[in-house]
C-alpha cells in the first residue's frame, strides 16, 4: 500500500512538473533570446543557448525608447487603480452584505448583471462620456472607473463578508461603535487576505492592460509599457533582442509581486469562495 501511494504521488508530481516546465518554457525562451545578438537570432539552425551573452541589450533599451518614462506611467496608473479598487469595493460589498436596507437587495443583482455585459459593448459609450468631460488623452479615464468598484471584486468580497459573523458587528454596535468605526476597525482588518487578492488582481490586470491605454492615451509621453513596446515593435520590428529584453523587464514586476504575495493570494481566493 505504501509503495502504491508513493507511486501515485510520484506520478502526480511528475505531471505537475511537466506542466510547470511547459509554462516556464516561453519565459525561458524570452530570457535566452534577450541575451542573443541579432545575427544569432536570425541564424539557422536555431540555437537555444546564446553563444555570446549580449548584456548590452538591456542597457540599449533605455537609449532606444524612454523605458523609464513608460515604466513610471504604468506604475502610476497601476497604483492609482489599486487604491481605487481597495477604496470602493469594500464599501459597496459591506453595504450590501452587513447593512440591512432595502436597496441592498436591488443593487447586488444589478452588480451581478453588469458582469454579463462585455467590455466591447460599453467601450464606445464610456469613451464618449470621457470625451465630453475633456479627459481623453489623459490617464484619468483609466483610473476613475476603479473608484466605482469592479463587479467581480465586489462579488468576491461580498462572499468573504458573508463569512464574518454578524455577532461581531452587533457587539461593536452595542459597545457604541458607529457604522463607520465598525467597518474600519473590525471588518477591514479581518478582510486583509481578500483585499490582498483584489489588489493583486487589479495590479496584474492594469499593468498588462493594452486596450484601455490604446483608447485613451494619444500622447507618446504618456504611453504605458504595453503601448511603448507596441510602438517599439512597429518601429524596430527586427530588433528582437532589444524587444525581448524590454518584454522581460516588463514581466519581472508581475513575477515578483506574485512570488512574494503568493500565500496571501491563495488564502484570499480560498476564503472568498461561495458561502451561504
Amino acid at each position: 500500500m505504501r509503495n502504491q501511494l508513493l507511486l501515485r504521488k510520484s506520478g502526480t508530481h511528475l505531471i505537475l512538473f511537466l506542466l510547470g516546465l511547459s509554462f516556464l518554457a516561453p519565459f525561458a525562451w524570452m530570457l535566452l533570446t534577450s541575451l542573443k545578438s541579432l545575427d544569432e537570432i536570425s541564424s539557422l539552425p536555431v540555437t537555444i543557448w546564446p553563444k555570446n551573452f549580449e548584456w548590452s541589450n538591456y542597457t540599449e533599451v533605455f537609449s532606444v525608447i524612454p523605458f523609464s518614462k513608460y515604466f513610471l506611467n504604468t506604475l502610476v496608473i497601476t497604483l492609482l487603480s489599486v487604491v481605487g479598487q481597495l477604496f470602493s469595493v469594500p464599501l459597496v460589498a459591506y453595504s450590501i452584505t452587513k447593512i440591512q436596507w432595502t436597496g441592498g437587495r436591488v443593487i447586488f443583482p444589478i452588480v451581478i448583471a453588469t458582469m454579463l455585459i462585455p467590455y466591447q459593448v460599453t467601450m464606445i459609450p464610456v469613451y464618449l462620456i470621457f470625451q465630453k468631460m475633456g479627459l481623453t488623452g489623459s490617464i484619468w479615464p483609466l483610473v476613475l472607473p476603479t473608484f466605482t468598484g469592479a463587479p467581480l471584486y465586489i462579488f468576491l468580497l461580498r462572499q468573504f463578508f458573508m463569512g464574518i459573523p454578524d455577532s461581531l458587528i452587533q457587539a461593536a454596535k452595542i459597545d457604541g461603535a458607529s457604522e463607520y468605526r465598525t467597518y474600519w476597525n473590525i471588518v477591514l482588518p479581518l478582510s486583509k487576505p481578500a483585499l490582498t487578492s483584489i489588489a493583486i488582481f487589479t495590479f496584474l490586470y492594469t499593468w498588462s492592460d493594452f486596450l484601455g491605454p490604446l483608447l485613451y492615451i494619444n500622447d507618446a509621453k504618456k504611453y504605458t509599457l504595453t503601448l511603448g513596446l507596441q510602438a517599439f515593435l512597429a518601429e524596430h520590428y527586427t530588433e528582437w533582442g532589444l524587444l525581448m529584453a524590454a518584454s522581460l523587464m516588463f514581466t519581472i514586476p508581475i513575477v515578483v509581486i506574485f512570488f512574494f504575495a503568493q500565500k496571501q493570494f491563495i488564502e484570499g481566493i480560498s476564503l472568498t469562495g461561495i458561502k451561504g
